[in-house]
């Protein structure tokens, strides 16, 4: 898949009054790090991949470079209507895409609105395009825009629900396709890849991100969570199908749309034996906080293929400032791996990125710690959904040096760590 660079550096970006995106080559583009900003360099840059969104961000006043010194500045009202306020401008880049830098904003009032949570990758413009500071992280085309043909999928969605309409699980995954266009829910019913199984209304952890529940007053979440427990037969009855008859096919407890599966460890481990009496075709899957290590070990010991285990951060404190966890920690997740590990099963860590925080020199250091100690397969590099801002307050960020950089991070990752996979989606691992 050939990769194509910008021959000079983008102009920033900003958005009018009026909610028009405009650039100005006034300034280059920015990126950010943590609060840091920097100027990318060109091979830092990729088209805007097919299927992401621009996003205007309220009461955040865009910052660019200046051409001649090289150093940021504010672009604080609109150069071509002198008066006319502005806002800065961000990209959502699509599934399979890595950020390097954050979009390079300052935001002059603490009371402003916390922004939904998406990733917020730094964008520019230049030769008719815009380009973002990222990189494409896995070639598998799962969820790549141009793999979903719309009429097809209503009409595949409309045959399943009609199918199944008994089906709880059914019917809640058509609500995930047809209301929130959830990629996984769509492959399902388009019959092929990555297939999931929400199975839990509850969660032990309040993440400080979580995509399905925040507190009033907060960002809305993303998406609804589910609202009950489907039984072993209506898992089962989504996941045999599939697993039968998709191109690699995988079934992943462990969705946006839930709270914390092994919460119902009983009915995953019921499905799993009962979905293996089935078929021994496809990869089961399970994403997961890593909370309950117990559980962990009944589900391999019925059958479990691979666990990706979620993480923002390798260090203890910053761990469970997120995750505010309720009855586990950071030394649980680890046990979980260790107890799939043991049973000689597959584990995913699913990593969130986030420039100036992942390669900050102390974080690479403890996820090497870790790495070097439980021995995961692989990393998927996932954008933090998240306001930056609110993030770095949560965590209680603070810098212990410059950070690596992300193209640097990964590099000493793999120099480190020759055996372990880098990707964004869960791998299908039997035939």
């Amino acid at each position: 898949m050939a990769v194509s660079h910008p021959t000079t550096l983008p102009s920033v970006l900003f958005a009018t009054a009026r909610g028009e995106i405009v650039d100005y080559s006034g300034l280059s583009m920015a990126g950010s790090a943590a609060g840091h900003f920097f100027q990318p360099r060109l091979n830092d840059l990729i088209e805007l991949p097919p299927g992401s969104e621009l996003f205007v961000l309220p009461g955040r006043l865009p910052v660019g470079i200046e051409p001649a010194t090289g150093e940021p500045a504010l672009l604080d009202g609109d150069p071509f209507n002198p008066g006319e306020p502005v806002q800065a401008v961000a990209a959502f880049m699509a599934p399979a895409h890595t950020a390097i830098y954050t979009a390079a904003y300052e935001n002059r009032n603490p009371q402003n609105v916390l922004l939904p949570l998406f990733a917020y990758t730094a964008v520019g413009w230049a030769e008719g395009k815009f380009w973002v500071a990222g990189f494409r992280s896995d070639l598998d085309r799962r969820q790549d825009a141009d793999q979903f043909n719309q009429r097809r999928l209503d009409q595949r969605t409309k045959q399943q629900l009609q199918r199944f309409p008994r089906n709880r699980l059914v019917q809640h995954l058509g609500k995930c396709c047809q209301t929130y266009g959830c990629p996984a829910a769509r492959n399902y019913f388009l019959g092929r890849w990555e297939a999931p199984l929400p199975c839990s209304s509850v969660c032990n952890a309040a993440c400080a991100g979580c995509i399905s529940l925040q507190p009033s007053g907060c960002c809305p979440s993303s998406q609804d969570r589910i609202t009950f427990v489907p039984t072993e037969k209506e898992i089962a009855e989504v996941a045999v199908g599939h697993l039968k008859a998709a191109p690699r096919p995988i079934v992943s407890f462990g969705q946006g749309c839930e709270g914390e599966p092994l919460l119902q460890a009983e009915v995953m481990v019921k499905s799993i034996r009962l979905i293996r009496s089935q078929t021994d075709l496809g990869t089961i899957n399970l994403n997961t906080n890593g909370s309950l290590p117990e559980a962990v070990d009944q589900l391999a010991k019925a059958g479990l293929n691979s666990i990706r285990i979620s993480l923002n951060s390798a260090q203890s404190e910053q761990h469970r400032r997120y995750y505010q966890p309720k009855g586990f920690s950071l030394a649980d997740a680890c046990r979980s791996i260790t107890v799939m590990k043991q049973h000689n099963r597959y584990v995913s860590l699913n990593y969130f990125i986030l420039p100036g925080c992942t390669d900050d020199p102390a974080e690479f250091a403890a996820l090497s710690d870790l790495i070097a100690e439980y021995c995961p397969d692989f990393i998927q590099l996932r954008n933090l959904n998240m306001d930056p801002e609110a993030y770095l307050r949560v965590i209680g960020h603070n810098a212990t040096a410059a950070p690596l950089g992300i193209k640097n991070w990964l590099t000493k990752l793999k120099a480190r760590f020759p055996g372990l996979g880098f990707g964004y989606y869960n791998p299908p691992l039997r035939p």
